[in-house]
């Protein structure tokens, strides 16, 4: 995992290495300073040289000047190899994110992926500028430190240099109850994130069923165990501080003592003993700087890991052969169909043994109870689930054999749940194809029955819809699917219960518009309205048992069997409520 971390470097390699050269040449500088003390205390003063005096005073500040072009290079250009490398981690994920199967988002919170690939990713960019640098820095301070230190008194310095050994122990000690408590954060920030994600994408919801208050106590619960998991953390980072501050603090008592012992008793000079003693504050820093350093290691490292996790989670693999499909006529074949979405348990099938096939051109509805798998069925045709047994066909040719570019392109898909995305009518409707010309997008728009609409709006085609198109009511955004559908041109079309949401005027609209839609093409439509499907050229009635039913609309009324059940079922609803209008 450390070399993955590593890899993203490369890009910016020239910048971060001017960058750790920048930070050389500052630690090189701060090593000066106590040295030109030293000899100031014991040479210049007491010798009265005045002119080394004024020199050593001007080389420190044009040291000091360069030290400060330095701190801004590190400073500007240095944060610069963060981001950008957080830049190309969130690339790399986000690429990942569109191979992943519909299985990992069935599994994962929208609200907990956001979390890794903007919270965590931002500690992983600290700690990609900060980490280097700081250990460089430290590095150097401490060998010039001890070697420097060494010239004035090798025993006392070794009796100094005694104690990091105490405080690496400790450090390390502490850094595994770090880990534990950083990657509990940061479970628990991606669950307060995918609350209020999921809050905030249903507050239509919650106002409708006055639900306000049942949501602040779901954040609230949240939020809290949010607060604990930091607590834990914040009492690790807190132990860890409290325990190498006094360490620290014990070592400025030791020089303090001890050098003060071998001045009073001439083994050095008063000079050298103030020289050390700026060594030793010097060499605290660098100290302190690999205890910052620990605790941005444990919380960027915490965070890469759980990019890792993501960006190695499990893709859709297209085959080998990746076959490109070409003329599509729209055959399609299920041969001995098997599906179960937990794979593990015995009651998890939800296909079992289908045989289907339905020619090019033709359409078929599938009905049935819910729970059946007809909106199963149709998501394994361009592969959104993988067969856990049998193999479906196009044109012949086994769908694990194609492409999943080449087989999706060729597929089009007409949902009852619309997902339209952040923007204008335009861009959603050009979704379809995105290399479309406006002259195309208008001339689907037409056969989607919502060019008229769209050019009676102060802004036309240019109308920002609003989030998932809020702005638009249930029909419009089901006519700018259909019209983006019509754009993409595909020879097979899938339906999953594109009108049941709808009104009955508008559902006439709309079933008009998926009508031509369907003309001449390959059709699967999964309907809950059966009298929007008495044309097709043969009905399926599927359930949990599978294929009980088949035929056109009039040969299963004739058998009296299920469909025969569900449409009178419907047909006696549809008069009761109109009866009941009446009378009202």
């Amino acid at each position: 995992m450390f070399r993955e971390f590593i890899q993203y470097y490369k890009p910016h390699k020239k910048v971060f290495i001017q960058d750790l050269m920048a930070a050389f040449l500052v630690a090189v500088i701060d090593l000066v300073y106590p040295v030109v003390t030293r000899n100031m205390l014991n040479v210049y003063i007491p010798n009265q040289m005045l002119n080394a005096l004024l020199t050593s005073t001007a080389v420190l500040l044009i040291l000091y000047l360069v030290k400060m072009g330095m701190n801004y290079f590190m400073q500007y250009y240095g944060h610069l190899v963060g981001v950008g490398m957080q830049a190309d981690m969130r690339r790399d994920v986000f690429r990942h994110l569109q191979k992943l199967p519909y299985s990992f988002f069935d599994e994962h919170k929208t609200g907990s992926i956001m979390s890794r690939i903007i919270n965590d990713l931002m500690d992983v960019s600290e700690l990609a500028h900060h980490g280097p640098e700081d250990l460089f820095i430290s590095a150097i301070m401490l060998i010039g430190s001890f070697a420097y230190l060494c010239t004035i008194n090798v025993l006392l310095t070794v009796l100094v240099f005694a104690f990091l050994p105490f405080l690496i122990w400790f450090s390390m000690k502490k850094r595994i109850k770090m880990s534990k408590a950083f990657t509990e954060t940061r479970v628990q920030v991606a669950e307060v994130n995918a609350t209020l994600e999921n809050s905030i994408s249903g507050v239509r919801v919650s106002k409708a069923f006055d639900n306000g208050v049942y949501e602040v106590e779901k954040f609230q619960d949240s939020n809290r165990k949010f607060v604990t998991a930091r607590s834990h953390a914040y009492k690790a980072m807190a132990e860890f501080s409290s325990g190498t501050t006094f360490i620290i603090d014990l070592l400025n008592v030791v020089v303090l003592v001890l050098g003060g012992l071998f001045t009073f008793q001439g083994i050095i000079s008063l000079g050298d003993f103030v020289a050390y003693m700026l060594f030793i504050s010097m060499f605290l820093n660098p100290i302190r700087k690999l205890i910052s350093f620990v605790e941005q290691l444990q919380q960027g490292m915490t965070g890469f890991k759980r990019f890792h996790e993501l960006i190695h989670a499990e893709p859709e693999h297209d085959s080998e052969k990746g076959t490109d499909l070409e003329n599509v006529k729209g055959k399609i074949q299920f041969e001995n169909v098997s599906f179960a979405y937990d794979q593990e348990s015995e009651d998890g099938a939800v296909l079992n043994d289908i045989n289907i096939t339905i020619e090019p051109g033709k359409t078929v509805a599938l009905v049935g109870p819910s729970g059946g798998g007809k909106t199963t069925l149709c998501h394994l045709v361009p592969r959104f689930y993988e067969l856990t047994g049998g193999r479906i066909l196009l044109d012949g040719v086994d769908v694990k054999d194609v492409s999943f570019s080449s087989l999706r392109r060729n597929i089009g898909i007409v949902q009852q749940d619309v997902f339209l995305f952040t923007g204008t009518i335009k861009e959603n409707i050009a979704y379809g194809r995105l290399d479309a010309t406006d002259e195309e997008i208008i001339e689907a728009a037409k056969r989607a029955n919502i060019h008229d609409y769209v050019t009676t709006l102060p802004e036309g085609y240019d109308t920002y819809i609003g989030e998932r198109g809020v702005k638009l009511s249930g029909g419009q955004k089901q006519r700018i699917s259909i019209a983006r559908v019509f754009l993409k041109n595909p020879q097979i079309l899938i339906l999953d219960e594109a009108t049941s949401a709808l009104d009955n005027a508008t559902e006439v609209m709309i079933q008009n518009a998926l009508e031509e839609l369907a003309h001449g093409r390959t059709s699967m439509i999964v309907a809950h309205r059966l009298s929007t499907i008495k044309n097709a050229d043969e009905i399926i009635v599927l359930t949990r048992e599978g294929v009980q039913e088949r035929g056109t609309h009039e040969e299963l009324m004739e058998k009296k069997g299920i469909y025969f059940g569900l449409y009178q079922a419907q047909f006696k609803n549809l008069t009761d409520a109109v009866g009941n209008k009446v009378m009202g």
